[in-house]
Parts: structure tokens; C-alpha cells; sequence
């Protein structure tokens, strides 16, 4: 059993970026309307190029078992929601070719998150319905998804 924790940049750096409108903008735009989050993703392919792709996901609940995650070994992967919820992110380091101890965080709404490349992470869990997202990551020849069947855990919201 695990508990979801809210998710934040320190705690998530290990396993990526966590991609929001904190602090101060670093720049301002478009005749000072707009303000710039500049670069807040390390995006990182081994071969082939960036594409945005569209995912539309069941929305789950809590408490949520979760038996399989999943890498990507030539490419970042980000999510970015395309609705104001929140959702659950599952994330394990390697351990020896393996995931490792998983933890599990929520993010906020208007919260996006992009895995390094060779995360172990949990697939797509949306706590809302619709759970449709912008996904950026590596579009090209060869291999770029490794799956792992997991001893079944629990995930548990430390709030919500």
C-alpha cells in the first residue's frame, strides 16, 4: 500500500519535471498580455523527433491497485491535461532493470508532468472524467515502450 502525496517539483525531480505556472514569469508577451513559463521540460529522445499525440483515458478512483508500469528507454514522455483535474501519477525508480519501490502523487489542477526518459511509471490515471490529454514524446523507428507486470499495490489519496 502506498499513499499519494500532493505532487511537487522537489519530490517529483527524480522522475521528472513538473510543468505549472509557479513563481514569477520569465518573460512577458504579446504586448504584456501573456506571461511566458519559458522551458519548463527537459524533453530527451535518443533517436527520432518530438510529436504531440491526443489521449482520452477512463477515469479511476480511489483506492486504486495498480500491477504494471512501464518505461520509455529512447524518449521523455510528458502529459499535459487538457481539463482543469487533477491525476494520479505513479512513478518507481530502477532498480536494476526493474522498478523499484513505487510512490504515487496527485497533481494539482492546472498541473502537467514529463517523465525522464527510462521512468518507471504507471499508465494514464485520471481521477476525472474526461481525461483527455496532450502527450509529447518520442515519435520514430524501433522499440520505445517496455512493460512490467508488478506485484499488485494499492494507492490510497492522502487527501482530495
Amino acid at each position: 500500500m502506498i499513499t499519494a502525496e500532493p505532487l511537487t517539483a522537489a519530490a517529483f525531480a527524480p522522475f521528472g519535471d513538473v510543468l505549472d505556472t509557479s513563481g514569477e514569469p520569465d518573460k512577458l508577451i504579446n504586448a504584456g498580455l501573456c506571461e511566458r513559463y519559458h522551458d519548463r521540460a527537459r524533453l530527451d529522445f535518443g533517436t527520432g523527433r518530438a510529436g504531440i499525440s491526443l489521449f482520452y483515458a477512463e477515469a479511476r478512483s480511489f483506492p486504486y491497485t495498480c500491477d504494471l508500469l512501464e518505461r520509455h528507454p529512447e524518449g521523455s514522455q510528458a502529459f499535459v491535461p487538457m481539463t482543469q483535474h487533477s491525476f494520479l501519477v505513479i512513478v518507481a525508480p530502477d532498480d536494476d532493470s526493474k522498478p523499484g519501490t513505487p510512490q504515487a502523487f496527485i497533481t494539482a489542477p492546472g498541473q502537467a508532468i514529463n517523465f525522464h526518459r527510462g521512468t518507471w511509471h504507471g499508465v494514464l490515471t485520471p481521477l476525472y472524467a474526461p481525461g483527455l490529454f496532450a502527450v509529447i514524446d518520442r515519435i520514430g523507428d524501433g522499440a520505445n515502450l517496455e512493460e512490467r507486470r508488478v506485484d499488485p499495490f494499492t494507492v490510497y489519496a492522502a487527501f482530495i
